[in-house]
């Protein structure tokens, strides 16, 4: 016989013709869900919705169809599903093949708890996976395990909830100083000494500065305009736009790395004279690629011939303009429409009524920046590096 009303507060259980029980409730779902088996007694089914409704308020419930799904095939088809720029999509499929698929693939979605995601990651760390890969291959799982709690309602809560898997310790990276910046530009071979200018004083990534052409650049008025990105990909280079809408930016730039374009650009320089030819390229007049550049220059010797840290990277160069920037008076917005670090809607709003200010800012940039003389340079050889020191004009 069925349950009473008021004997049970959720689901219902009811005798079958054949005198087992059977037992059914209503999901967080809004679906009316039966038990997968019949029971010999009464009290056998109570139990079982017992444990169901535990589930539910522990927000552990899954549907039945969760248990047929295993991360392997739903995470590929996660991956292949996103819209995704192109060295991103390579990207997660080497963390999922690498850090997740080989240890959590063959689980079903509905079997992966906050103890697995623990147990997962102290065995990747354990073999000596780099705590920042651990932290993104955490991430991208939790990304997929996202859109299967939000979008496609196969489990009720995301296991990777967990405090303080999502971030590690990044230690500050070095700026050089503006007297740094210059003896590493002497430094390098002739074609590639405005690339160390430019990229310390334009804010510009190396993808960005890697496509940047003759139509890109206006030395009259002292701007770039940033609109694609070179990407490395496996076996391939592409060409596209910016991340984000905010990488599509003008960029004004201080005298000296306007002056090191003209140079560069000008009659006996290394830009071929098409509207199309790229600013910065190797001998051969082909895209950079930064496994190639910097064996070309020595760059990890050179940088510290010039006093720089040892592990001193290219992409320290925009974070010392950042930093010069920052300290010649730009707010956090001006900062970020500069950097097209802003959103959509922020990069929208603020560029145009930064481009100006912007100007602005390059011109104290400009102000601050003065190549050392002989003399200055052998006179900062005895002194610390610091984060980047302006040398006032005369």
């Amino acid at each position: 016989m069925a349950n009473q009303p008021g004997r049970r507060r959720f689901g219902n259980v009811r005798q079958r013709a054949s005198g087992r029980w059977q037992a059914r409730y209503i999901g967080p779902d809004g679906l009316e869900r039966t038990a997968p088996h019949t029971f010999a007694t009464e009290r056998q089914a109570q139990k079982w919705l017992t444990l169901i409704e535990s589930d539910i308020i522990k927000g552990e419930w899954a549907p039945p169809e969760a248990g047929e799904i295993v991360l392997a095939d739903y995470g590929v088809r996660w991956i292949s599903e996103r819209k995704l720029a192109p060295r991103t999509r390579q990207g997660y499929e080497y963390l999922f093949a690498l850090h997740v698929r080989p240890h959590l693939g063959q689980l079903t979605l509905a079997a992966i708890k906050p103890a697995t995601i623990r147990a997962w990651r102290k065995t990747l760390l354990d073999r000596g996976c780099p705590e920042p890969q651990a932290v993104k291959a955490y991430t991208l799982l939790r990304a997929i395990l996202n859109t299967a709690v939000k979008e496609d309602e196969i489990i009720r809560q995301n296991p990777c909830r967990i405090k303080g898997y999502d971030r590690y310790h990044t230690p500050e990276r070095p700026t050089a100083t503006i007297p740094q910046v210059f003896a590493l530009a002497d430094a390098m071979p002739a074609r590639f000494s405005a690339l160390v200018i430019v990229g310390a004083f334009s804010s510009l990534r190396w993808g960005e500065l890697a496509e940047l052409r003759r139509k890109d650049v206006d030395l009259e008025t002292g701007i770039v305009r940033v609109s694609r990105k070179l990407a490395i990909l496996v076996g391939r280079v592409e060409v596209g736009p910016p991340k984000s809408a905010s990488g599509v930016r003008v960029v004004a730039l201080p005298e000296v790395a306007v002056e090191a374009l003209r140079r560069h650009m000008g009659p006996g320089g290394y830009v071929n004279q098409g509207p199309d030819s790229l600013i910065f390229t190797g001998a051969k007049g082909a895209h950079l690629r930064g496994s190639t550049f910097g064996p070309a220059v020595k760059w990890r010797t050179t940088v510290v011939e010039v006093g720089l840290p040892e592990g001193f990277h290219f992409h320290d160069l925009r974070h010392t303009g950042n930093t010069l920037a920052a300290s010649s008076g730009a707010s956090t917005r001006e900062l970020m429409t500069r950097m097209g670090h802003a959103t959509m809607r922020a990069a929208l709003i603020y560029q145009h009524a930064t481009s100006e200010r912007d100007r602005e800012i390059a011109d104290r940039m400009n102000r601050r920046i003065t190549k050392p003389t002989a003399k200055q340079a052998s006179d900062e050889e005895g002194e610390p590096d610091g984060p980047a020191r302006a040398t006032p004009a005369t």
